[in-house]
């Protein structure tokens, strides 16, 4: 234990020292420049805000301090913190046994559990109520042999937690998958060699090192749980992101849906303030340059059962149940003789502009990681805490902001797919940033110098070096900005040009007019057309390490 303590504590040093001699007095204009650019336009919805809010009477500050509204907002944060915490649970055993344990089929394991994050939450809740409700699918099974003549009520906080953690966990899934690829299992090593087994290893040395992913995916689900508007209100659940829909539906003056949508910017301001304290300024790069010895297999031995029972659970309450769900949805409405036509060219649309959106996003993410992993500071701080201003208001919100915005200062982007993505990266920029941050913190900063010490010019450097060691953090990053592109709704609806139909936008219209067949086909669609770069990005992780085995460059 005497040379472990040792080998933590010189990881904390090197922590301490920054690794590569402490930040830079100021980065070069190619890393601050489009940072700082990239900060400006995610502020715009802000800025409509702001602007919304100047005139704001005593009667809407009033309202906004009344014990009722304080109490929403209490709930609200509390769901938030109850799904972060659920999502950790779920999500890192998994991500670890995915990724470092000889689980039989890991990588079908690996697509399955992440899958979930494309089932839109209004969807996820409504399967939720069909199947375990109080009247659902599971009391008609149970009625008969068992006489069970209604199910728990799942209405309320109960319900609003479970479907928003069955369908947020993946986002911490994927940003802790990307980190464990990324780890060098040195310290694991020895661990393991002064006789510790593989839970106290886990537990003592992987997971302290998992901080900065956790503490990411965190943000990225405390975040949604706050913004999300659809689950809590099938569910029933009161929370401030429903009270600033009323207020934007119910009145001409859009005042104080403004204010409290402020509000919301200032629980986000909190929330940043406390990831950030708890990943703290670590690095986790290696402090020799060398061969990244692939990590061992842990074998489950015993426990395999169990993990297959827990990953199996899982799949079965977040993937399984809304696949059967909708299953019968379509199969009894097929058996009725309704028409049932698959929207092919709603669904060519979702990809074309969740691929744009990704790919946007991932690019515009890099200056800002760089910025604040390379050359931490107060400017860096605040660069990249702008960065996640859209991720914590609803989508009606920016989507407004943007509508403002296009109406009055760029009318030829207005009802352009361009105006979309650029509303997507705006609302899902922290998904790639908090992957492409965790994967740049495990980079040494050493290899960038030897890179330049031998006259590669830095943009040479970041493409031939840096961004390859960043792989599964930029594959990670671009698969959680697809998905949940994918099923966006408010900004694809007032934001898409005239005519353009998307999977998200068809099941809400067939939902809305009562048509299930019409919307369970179109939501298995979605759900099959978001598992194929899922499937894709395993693959890729898994010939990274491949490559890695072999000694081979990532």
């Amino acid at each position: 234990m005497t040379e472990l303590a040792g080998a933590e504590g010189r990881t904390r040093t090197l922590s301490q020292r920054g690794g590569g001699g402490g930040p830079r007095p100021w980065p070069p204009a190619v890393v601050w420049a489009p940072a700082a650019l990239l900060a400006a336009a995610m502020a715009l919805p802000l800025v409509y805000l702001v602007i919304r809010t100047v005139g704001a009477g005593e009667e809407a500050w009033d309202l906004l301090a009344r014990q009722r509204t304080l109490h929403v907002l209490g709930r609200t944060v509390l769901l938030a913190g109850t799904v972060t915490a659920g999502a950790t649970l779920l999500a890192v055993p998994l991500a670890w046994l995915t990724v470092r344990t000889d689980l039989p089929l890991r990588r079908v394991w690996a697509v399955l559990t992440a899958v979930p994050l494309v089932i839109p939450s209004y969807v996820g809740a409504f399967v939720i109520i069909a199947a375990f409700g109080p009247h659902g699918l599971l009391q008609k099974l149970l009625s008969g042999p068992l006489g069970v003549e209604r199910m728990p009520d799942l209405y309320g906080f109960a319900g609003a937690a479970l479907a928003l953690t069955l369908f947020t966990y993946p986002y911490m899934l994927l940003t802790v998958r990307a980190a464990l690829w990324g780890h060098d299992p040195a310290l694991e090593e020895a661990s393991r060699s002064l006789g510790q087994g593989a839970w106290r290893t886990f537990f003592r040395v992987t997971l302290p090192q998992l901080r900065p992913a956790i503490a990411a995916g965190g943000l990225l689900v405390a975040l949604y749980a706050l913004s999300d508007f659809g689950a809590v209100s099938l569910l029933r659940f009161e929370s401030f992101t429903q009270q600033i829909y009323l207020q934007y539906e119910g009145s001409f003056d859009r005042t104080l849906a403004a204010v409290f949508a402020l509000v919301l910017v200032a629980i986000t301001g909190c929330i940043l303030a406390l990831e950030a304290r708890f990943r703290g300024q670590a690095r986790y790069y290696r402090s020799t340059v060398g061969t990244v010895k692939p990590a061992r297999t842990v074998r489950l031995g015993r426990w395999r059962w169990a993990a297959l029972g827990f990953c199996g659970l899982v799949v079965l309450l977040s993937l399984g149940v809304p696949l059967a769900v909708l299953g019968y949805w379509l199969a009894k409405s097929a058996g009725a003789g309704e028409p049932l036509n698959l929207v092919w060219g709603a669904a060519r649309n979702s990809v074309y502009v969740s691929g744009l959106g990704a790919a946007v996003a991932v690019v515009a993410a890099v200056p800002v990681a760089f910025l604040a992993v390379r050359y931490a500071g107060r400017v860096s701080a605040v660069l990249e805490r702008a960065a996640y201003l859209g991720f914590a208001l609803p989508g009606i919100v920016v989507a407004l902001a943007l509508v403002f915005f296009g109406a009055n200062y760029a009318p030829i982007l207005y009802q352009t797919v361009l105006l979309l993505v650029f509303a997507y990266v705006v609302l899902f920029l922290p998904q790639a940033l908090g992957t492409v941050r965790s994967s740049l913190l495990q980079v040494s900063p050493r290899m960038e110098e030897a890179a330049r010490g031998l006259g590669r010019r830095p943009l040479q450097t970041l493409a031939t070096v840096t961004l390859p060691l960043m792989r599964p953090g930029l594959l990670a990053g671009a698969a959680l900005v697809f998905l949940t592109a994918m099923k966006e709704l408010p900004a694809t609806l007032l934001l898409s040009p005239v005519g353009f139909n998307s999977l998200a936008t068809e099941i809400w219209s067939t939902t809305s007019n009562g048509y299930l067949a019409k919307a369970a086909a179109a939501a298995l669609l979605l759900i099959a057309v978001s598992a194929v770069p899922m499937a894709l990005v395993v693959l890729l992780e898994q010939r990274v390490q491949q490559k890695k085995t072999r000694g081979g460059q990532p």
